[in-house]
């Protein structure tokens, strides 16, 4: 024999006693034993782990990116694009980035001339020019005639709040939250350079904070230091005009689209036109609007992963916080984790009972393909339709562990599972009774197929309380079976001697009677009063001869039946 075909039949006898072992150990019990096993999985999860909370970054992403649904950004936002052309554009008159101040002052000024509602910058003007004082004069004066424009502060690391000297309460738009704010407490912050911007006040944080796996999904409202609540740039906006502000300290942001979704202009082609005598650009073009004053240029690094792509402009993360708060739409996200707990336990044990009760393999797959689908539904409308989103990924990722596991169990154990009255008689020794009943499908054989007689052969070995076998005959080999294509086969054994288990064989045998028609008219839709079969008991050997008894009991059973020509009706 060739060493591969050894080795293969090996593998394969190898295989068939484990899960012959497995069976005869755990049987149908290891659904409930693997039910138990994940209920605790769960709830360590739930208490220390908390990884079935954070599956729910993924399943964001995901349908955020391909909803159906998206909300359009907003047309009164436009972001003033310091973009690589400008870069280069620019640094023929002014240098290279950063440029003098007096360049801003001079748009500040410009923009203003058109009654925009606010001018959002985020640059961060921490440090004076010291080769250009009068610069950076002209643009604190151009920000001191103003009431709208807005500049970002940043917040360094907390651990680094004790080395610092500046006091929340020092800065302009900080507020206590409650009683528990420290009066003495310190925090490191990056505070514009100019004047101007610090007495208008209108400040706000910048940061960015992403999730674990490096990708932003959500914006801050505002920091918490020692107490004091420290506004993000999009709060300071939302309390100057009045927006909606989310009591969280940060909101899961409601995205508008992939990069560039929203209204960009060229930040050297709006300067070098306001400059210009003969303008071609709409003198209302900011009118009403909110300008945020940014950068996409790469050379610049305020690029930034989002569920919508790898690479996203900062600016543009700013803008869709600013639109979200504007219009109240941010996505408010439930954490509900007692009730996500509960319906994954409810999810989980369900299946289990399913397949500790052996319902039918088609209808397990069904049942759980259905509710699989209607939970995935549920999140993927409620992102959709709602600013709410309801997630829904712990019950669905582990439902689908449990399910496949169990599924893998079913599938290497059913055989061994599957009680076999051949197998039994090989198992035991002394007098035994082999009672078999055969039952003809021929005149339904026009509405027969494998999925049909599966659901009959399951309904049938459910009925009566006896184990039984039950065997559907499709008389696949050639020759003499082709003759009993479409019968079913039933088999009960006990011991001869045990008179009680006979007579529950005999009742069996008559509820199967009783029941048999209404069983095969139910999946058939075909009328079964004329049916056919046949009932034959016998003494069957237990041990070595258990095979050829059983076979020498169904060629009695087919010589008595062809004798009674008509049989058991």
């Amino acid at each position: 024999m060739n060493p591969m075909t050894l080795i293969s039949a090996q593998l394969r006898q190898a295989r068939t006693q484990l899960t012959e072992l497995l069976a005869r150990k755990w049987k149908t019990g290891f659904y409930l034993y693997l039910a138990a096993f994940f209920s605790l999985l769960i709830a360590v999860d739930a208490v220390f782990l908390h990884l079935a909370s954070d599956m729910k970054q993924g399943a964001f992403d995901m349908l955020v990116r391909y909803r159906l649904l998206v909300p359009k950004p907003d047309p009164n936002i436009v972001i003033l694009d310091i973009n690589e052309a400008s870069l280069a554009a620019m640094s023929k008159e002014y240098g290279r980035w950063p440029w003098p101040r007096q360049v801003m002052g001079e748009l500040v000024e410009q923009i203003e001339k058109q009654k925009p509602q606010a001018i959002v910058f985020d640059v961060l003007f921490s440090d004076p020019d010291v080769y250009n004082a009068d610069s950076d004069s002209y643009f604190n004066a151009a920000i001191a005639k103003t009431d709208n424009t807005f500049f970002p502060m940043l917040k360094l690391d907390p651990a680094d709040d004790k080395l610092s000297v500046l006091k929340p309460g020092d800065i302009p738009g900080v507020t206590p939250l409650g009683d528990a704010a420290n009066p003495d407490a310190t925090v490191a912050m990056v505070l514009p350079f100019f004047k101007a911007a610090i007495e208008g006040g209108r400040l706000g944080t910048h940061n960015i904070y992403p999730d674990k796996d490096g990708i932003a999904r959500q914006y801050p409202v505002f920091s918490d230091s020692d107490g004091w609540s420290i506004p993000s740039l999009p709060q300071r906006i939302a309390q100057q005009y009045g927006y909606a502000q989310p009591q969280d300290a940060s909101v899961l942001l409601n995205w508008r689209g992939p990069p560039f979704t929203y209204q960009f202009v060229s930040f050297s082609d709006v300067f070098m036109d306001m400059g210009s005598k003969n303008r071609q650009r709409p003198a209302d073009e900011f009118t009403g609007k909110i300008v945020i004053i940014g950068s996409t240029a790469p050379s610049l690094f305020d690029l930034k992963a989002t569920p919508m792509a790898r690479i996203h402009p900062g600016v543009e993360i700013l803008a869709t916080a600013i639109d979200n708060f504007k219009h109240n739409d941010f996505l408010r996200f439930p954490e509900a984790r007692a009730t996500s707990l509960l319906l994954t336990l409810a999810f989980i044990w369900a299946t289990a009972f399913a397949f500790y009760r052996d319902i039918g393999r088609d209808k397990i797959d069904l049942l759980f393909g259905a509710s699989q689908f209607i939970l995935i539904g549920i999140s993927y409308a409620s992102i959709n339709l709602s600013t709410l989103y309801i997630n829904l990924t712990g019950p669905v990722t582990l439902g689908l562990a449990y399910f496949s596991i169990a599924r893998i169990y079913s599938f290497a154990t059913s055989k061994a599972l599957e009680h076999n009255t051949v197998r039994a008689a090989q198992q035991q020794s002394g007098e035994l009774l082999g009672v078999l009943m055969i039952i003809s499908l021929e005149k339904q054989a026009d509405v027969l197929n494998d999925a049909v007689r599966e659901k009959i052969r399951l309904e049938v070995r459910r009925t009566g309380g006896k184990d039984k076998s039950v065997e559907i005959l499709k008389g696949n080999q050639r020759g003499i079976w082709d003759l009993f294509e479409n019968h079913l086969a039933i088999s009960w054994l006990c011991s001869a001697r045990d008179q009680a288990s006979i007579d529950r064989i005999r009742q069996d045998v008559r509820q199967m009677e009783q029941s048999i028609g209404a069983i095969v008219q139910r999946h058939c839709a075909s009328p079964t009063d004329d049916m056919v079969w046949f009932v034959h008991e016998g003494p069957v050997d237990g041990g070595d001869g258990a095979r050829e008894s059983w076979k020498m009991l169904f060629a009695h059973a087919l010589l008595r039946w062809s004798e009674n020509k008509g049989g058991q009706t």
